[in-house]
């Protein structure tokens, strides 16, 4: 049995993150931080946990809960996790961050997209960004890693099958992605702009240009594609609280054949449990859709051809709060572990929502 720590288990991540630790068949709940909650019940602040859990907040104090736990999950801020995260590194502890503090390999990139110069760049390269389906064999046995952004890493596993078929000659400087994202994506803390009554029944471009998480798509995508691959992202805020729809745009110079597109997909996720292929041609739900995904850590994955213009429209769902979030985090520590990858997470997605 594992000890794991959860750091700002208040959130909407640190919540999620303590739903499926305590149901996790390998994994003893040590503790979960909170600056503001400190000495009260977890389930008071994630009351779906009543009946679930007597775990109380604690104050994040490194030196007091060093030795209290092996794997410590950190859903800091960005810009708060290095402020913490390497004393913790430097006591021996495995970690797995969510922030963005540890996912880019080139510190030179987090003036550019974060607007900091990132103290710590000695340790970015000693931190894996884990997505399992991509870089399963680098996982296993790390003992720091990092956690992709939610739009990431469902545009990634979207994306990656494309960029890695060379057959089909895609145009890696023109990769455009139009990412529609529910409302949890935006974190627990209220705003005028998250306030119900301006939040409810849109469609809002929030970073129509310039979003972060281009940065992480571009690192792994060029490492998949062995060029340099460039992104146009673009994010709305939709009328839904969890979930992710990434609708991604690609040019190819190579003939289009379906069935050489499907097998690409199927290669490329043989073995990953969670990813499915979704291409149906009956029913309501004949692509990747965030409503058949949610409660799971599955990323669905789909695409669409158009001949006529060279172009392919490739498709990831995802819950935002677990695949896009706690669950790739548990994931990973399965592997960094030697536990079975699928361990707290086999669970099917609930429908209806």
């Amino acid at each position: 049995m594992v000890r794991v720590g959860v750091l700002a288990g208040s959130g909407y991540i640190g919540g999620e993150l303590l739903r499926l630790l305590l149901q996790h068949p390998e994994a003893e709940v040590a503790y979960a931080t909170s600056r503001r909650y400190a000495g009260e019940y977890v389930f008071r602040v994630h009351p779906n946990l009543r009946g679930v859990t007597d775990l109380k907040f604690v104050p994040f104090d490194a030196s007091k809960l060093a030795g209290s736990a092996d794997v410590v999950f950190a859903a800091l801020p960005h810009g708060e996790s290095v402020k913490v995260v390497p004393q913790l590194a430097d006591a021996g502890l495995r970690i797995v961050d969510l922030s963005a503090d540890f996912r880019l390999g080139d510190s030179s990139q987090y003036p550019v997209w974060y607007g900091y110069d990132h103290p710590r760049p000695d340790l970015l390269g000693k931190f894996v960004l884990s997505i399992p389906e991509l870089n399963r064999e680098q996982v296993k046995g790390a003992r720091l890693v990092a956690s992709p952004g939610c739009t990431a890493i469902t545009t990634i596993l979207a994306l990656a099958p494309l960029i890695r078929m060379k057959s089909l000659g895609v145009d890696t400087e023109h990769v455009v992605v139009d990412a529609k994202v529910g409302s949890s994506g935006s974190g627990g803390k209220p705003s005028l702009a998250t306030h119900f009554s301006e939040r409810f029944n849109v469609v809002r471009p929030y970073k129509p240009a310039g979003h972060r998480h281009a940065a992480e798509i571009e690192q792994v995508l060029s490492s998949v594609a062995g060029v340099r691959v460039r992104v146009s992202m673009s994010a709305h805020g939709v009328n839904m609280v969890r979930g992710i729809l990434s609708t991604s745009h690609v040019f190819a110079s190579g003939e289009l054949k379906s069935i050489d597109i499907w097998k690409a997909y199927r290669e490329a996720y043989s073995g990953s449990h969670f990813v499915r292929i979704v291409r149906d041609r009956q029913g309501p739900f004949r692509l990747p859709d965030p409503k058949l995904v949610i409660g799971s850590n599955f990323c669905d994955v789909g695409f669409e051809i158009e001949e006529r213009t060279g172009r392919i429209v490739a498709f990831g769902a995802t819950d935002n709060l677990i695949k896009g979030a706690a669950g790739n985090a548990i994931q990973s520590m399965n592997l960094m572990l030697g536990f079975d990858e699928k361990a707290g997470l086999a669970m099917a997605p609930l429908h209806p929502v």
